[in-house]
């Protein structure tokens, strides 16, 4: 049995600080390039999603198509400016918080 690819669209496309409304959370976009060109984190009140962007003690590879070294350090730094207690939850691994991040991961 093969299955064939679909192709969807967004039902909205959303940019950087972009806010969103589901019910009675706001998400707020950020985009922090590096690992791809359109890497995001979403944050919901003192969570944030950060993907492949940042890891607990690691980074995302830049190696790949798109990767870019250079703008996933710029986008380190834009994450590394907000609260120390916001909890992040990585693409892949355990947890951590912004502040852990930045006493220990080398990268921050």
């Amino acid at each position: 049995m093969h299955c064939g690819a679909q192709e969807l669209d967004a039902d909205i496309y959303v940019n950087d600080k972009d806010k969103l409304d589901l019910g009675e959370l706001r998400l707020t976009f950020l985009h922090t390039p590096g690992h791809t060109k359109g890497c995001m984190c979403i944050r919901v009140n003192n969570e944030m999603f950060t993907g492949d962007t940042l890891f607990a003690g690691s980074i995302g590879r830049t190696d790949l198509y798109s990767g870019d070294y250079k703008q996933i350090e710029k986008s380190l730094r834009k994450l590394a400016k907000y609260e120390d207690n916001v909890n992040i939850y990585p693409g892949h691994g355990p947890s951590s918080t912004l502040g852990i991040e930045k006493m220990s991961n080398p990268y921050m």
